[in-house]
């Protein structure tokens, strides 16, 4: 029993870390986006990256092993309906971050060349609302898994 415990104190901070991180580097993205303030940008957008590599990164490796773990220890089969509807939704918000990542990426390294003084390219916008916009269905994809990890509902699926 203490390894369980211990076992689901580990994936219960990480699922807070990738929630919070994520919310934390969306609201300081989209703010630094919105100021129109070049230097602002060029910072945030770093930060988010390296916050991305040091906590979304790992949270997003030990939420699955550690999920298998503890449905294995507590006996549910993966096939329980509530489980697969959260491992089917951690695929999807995985499908958005994936390539979130890779924007964040280019909307560095955009912000980084563009002189100071000078607007950044039509491109960097577009990447800044599709950045914003992949990371609703995963938001709210990561609220759903809250809820099915907590109530365990019965589905019939």
């Amino acid at each position: 029993m203490h390894d369980y415990l211990l076992l689901k104190t580990v994936h219960i901070l990480s699922s807070t870390l990738l929630f919070g991180t994520g919310l934390g580097t969306a609201f300081h993205g989209w703010m630094a986006n919105r100021s129109g303030v070049l230097a602002a940008r060029r910072v945030v957008n770093r930060n988010v990256e390296l916050a991305d590599w040091l906590f979304t990164t790992p949270a997003v490796i030990v939420q699955p092993v550690t999920g298998v773990w503890l449905a294995q220890l507590a006996g549910y089969p993966l096939t329980t309906p509530w489980l697969m509807a959260a491992i089917v939704l951690y695929v999807l918000v995985g499908a958005c971050w994936l390539p979130v990542v890779a924007i964040q990426i280019q909307m560095r390294r955009i912000a980084e060349a563009t002189p100071d003084g000078e607007a950044l390219p039509r491109h960097y916008h577009r990447l800044a609302r599709w950045w914003f916009a992949l990371g609703w269905p995963a938001f709210i994809g990561v609220i759903i898994i809250f809820w099915l990890m907590v109530a365990k509902p019965e589905l019939a699926l």
